[in-house]
């Protein structure tokens, strides 16, 4: 069938629910955007689901997360009857149709004869992770869109590690969903009868007491730091409001002051619009606050607490934000130099960093002797490493981060974890404050030794049909053309991660170009967001001819992508 056909089968067919048939008559006249909700199915990856809500089969609904749910159940149950006893725990954040889309799963799943662990509330990201492994769990799911817009939701699912499944878990679940020809197949046990069958668990508390545990046994530092350290934080109106809190709390941290306007869960995150720290807009409040309460740093975390920023006081009273590179290279250098000092680093110890993360916090985990190892991007990647090493005991996982304000220590938690970097970046701040030094002198004592290293990271964004096929246009295009030099500076190598010859990665879209100063820039496609991503890195012993290397690099290759049509 045609998107239109499909159109008409969901509002005509007596399986769909008014709401459902209301929602589409409002589009009928609206052929642009009937065809964007039904031109495709919403597809299933190593990221799971992820897309605006709404009805349609390109659109996160009930429906959708029902056959990705009963997909996942037919996979679990291959594994046997010991898989489907130790079941699946489930999270959601604070989205619209969270806790509903929640709910399917559990429902579908309990159908299915496999038990349920469902969170009483909201709950982070790594905790999710950590419940995995702590209840010896077969899969997780959350529910999540992370750090999208209020009009997007998500449904990312882990394997028994506790880090999110990779492409054989994914490829056979995706293998399930397309052998699944009717919604209507798809059954599920209500709440009650769930419960009653003794196949559906709440739990909450003693979760929440055991994770909050484990984080602040990663504590680096308990001595010799200035707990007086006075900092701001913002949950973004997302689920890391009690946790964050709570363990910096119970860490005797006591000056911390929370954004009250964003303090509690909101759905449509009316005071930010795009709740992603990364963006310096989402700090406007946490700004505002510190300047009154004369903070020494501003922390946010995003709406599922998975990922972190942060933002720090400079002399002359206004704040300057770290990108994810330079609070990778400030944690490895803090965490390292801790763990040598008190003779407690393990033996063969690593770091893990994606392909498009710069060298920076390798250099300085080099200068430890401790090794680094790059992935692709993605947590699930970066804690594939440690679920790897956990088996092969080649190395001891310490450490692994990404550009995009990912970062996780330790193996508790085999995702990123916002709860832990949160503890940690306040640790470090109180250290180096204890030393009468912001974490921007303790930045630019890295940058004295190690070189300057700049980034600028940016996206081009194409959504619907047309702006997918260009993005597929400009991959291809740039792989068979690209630019030879920049500003004068010759390209001496590429790397085509298609291209397994010359990786030690699994393959996917992604281009890498070494210039031959040593600064290099990746694009790749976003495996979650109707954007291509372009990163680019240069270093040099000045802030200002890395800035001039930067810029010249940008125009030149924003140039060649926007020849692309």
């Amino acid at each position: 069938m045609n998107y239109k056909e499909i159109y008409e089968y969901w509002l005509n067919d007596d399986f769909f629910d008014n709401k459902t048939k209301m929602e589409l008559l409002s589009i009928k006249e609206d052929n642009e955007e009937i065809q964007d909700r039904f031109y495709k199915e919403l597809e299933f990856g190593t990221a799971g689901l992820r897309g605006k809500i709404g009805a349609g089969t390109n659109r996160m609904n009930s429906y959708i997360v029902s056959r990705a749910t009963q997909g996942l159940a037919e996979v679990i149950s291959e594994f046997g009857e010991e898989a489907k006893r130790k079941g699946v725990v489930i999270a959601y954040d604070c989205r619209h149709f969270s806790s509903e889309f929640a709910s399917t799963a559990a429902r579908v799943l309990c159908e299915n004869g496999i038990n349920v662990y469902l969170f009483e509330g909201m709950r982070p990201t790594p905790e999710l992770s950590y419940a995995v492994r702590r209840l010896n769990a077969m899969s997780g799911i959350v529910v999540t869109a992370s750090h999208n817009p209020k009009d997007y939701n998500g449904f990312k699912v882990y394997w028994k590690e506790g880090s999110q499944i990779l492409s054989d878990i994914a490829d056979r679940i995706t293998e399930k969903i397309s052998g699944i020809k009717n919604f209507s197949d798809i059954k599920m046990l209500s709440e009650q009868e769930a419960i009653d069958k003794g196949l559906l668990h709440y739990i909450g508390k003693e979760v929440d007491d055991l994770y909050i545990e484990s984080v602040k046994n990663l504590a680096v530092r308990d001595k010799d730091i200035d707990k007086n350290v006075r900092i701001v934080y913002t949950p973004l109106n997302g689920t890391g409001n009690i946790p964050v809190r709570r363990v910096l709390k119970e860490r005797g941290f006591n000056n911390v002051f929370v954004v009250p306007e964003q303090e509690l869960a909101d759905p449509d995150f009316k005071t930010v619009g795009y709740p992603n720290p990364e963006d310096i807009k989402a700090f406007e409040y946490s700004i505002r606050l510190g300047k009154k309460i004369d903070a020494d740093i501003l922390i946010a975390t995003d709406p599922d607490c998975d990922r972190l920023a942060v933002m720090v006081k400079q002399s002359d009273g206004e704040y300057k934000a770290l990108t994810g590179n330079q609070t990778g290279a400030l944690l490895i250098q803090y965490i390292l130099k801790a763990r040598i000092e008190k003779r407690n680093i393990p033996s063969d110890p690593v770091i893990v960093k994606s392909i498009v993360t710069d060298d920076l916090g390798a250099k300085i985990a080099d200068n430890f002797g401790v090794k680094t190892v790059e992935s692709l991007t993605g947590f699930k990647n970066i804690c594939g490493k440690a679920n790897e090493y956990e088996t092969t005991r080649e190395y001891n996982f310490i450490f692994g981060y990404e550009e995009s304000i990912g970062f996780v220590y330790g193996t508790v938690v085999r995702d990123k974890d916002a709860v832990n970097s949160s503890m940690l970046l306040a640790e470090a701040a109180a250290y180096y404050k204890n030393k009468d030094m912001t974490l921007l002198d303790a930045l630019e004592k890295i940058y004295i030794k190690y070189g300057y290293h700049g980034e600028n990271n940016l996206s081009i964004v194409l959504e619907g049909i047309e702006g997918q096929n260009r993005i597929s246009r400009m991959m291809s295009e740039y792989r068979k053309n690209p630019l030879q030099e920049i500003a004068g500076i010759k390209v001496v190598r590429k790397i085509d991660f298609l291209d397994q010859s010359e990786i030690d990665v699994p393959e996917t879209n992604a281009l890498k170009f070494y210039l031959e100063d040593g600064s290099w820039y990746a694009l790749r496609p976003s495996g979650t967001e109707p954007k291509i991503k372009l990163y680019m890195y240069s270093q040099s012993d000045s802030a200002d001819m890395t800035r001039k290397k930067l810029s010249s690099m940008k125009e030149e290759v924003l140039d060649r992508l926007y020849s692309i049509e």
